[in-house]
């Protein structure tokens, strides 16, 4: 398991085990009390900033707003009730084949 993959699974439970917990007790569980639509949000936010970053020619900015985009990912997923194992599945389907093929296929 590479680093990634390895800290993405050490994410993704901590996501999960803040599900239905007391939004006072942490900001994962705030934003998962707030449902798809504060997390779609939250997640729009971060990726504007993760842009806004990789334009400013800065690697450790764009770097830690990839990692802010990443979790509120996983909190937006887990939120709509979306697992990685179905982002998975959809990303294997993909495989193989050529961007521009897949996206006609739509």
């Amino acid at each position: 398991m590479s680093r990634f993959s390895d800290i993405l699974a050490r994410l993704e439970a901590v996501v999960a085990s803040r599900k239905g917990t007391d939004p006072a007790s942490s900001y994962t569980a705030q934003l998962l009390a707030g449902g798809p639509q504060r997390a779609a949000k939250k997640f729009g936010e971060e990726a504007v900033e993760a842009a806004l970053a990789a334009v400013s020619g800065d690697p450790d900015a764009l770097a830690a707003e990839s990692a802010d985009v990443i979790y509120h990912w996983l909190v937006m997923l887990a939120a709509a009730g979306v697992s990685l194992d179905q982002v998975a599945a959809k990303l294997e389907a993909r495989e193989g084949r050529s961007g521009l093929e897949e996206k006609a296929s739509r």
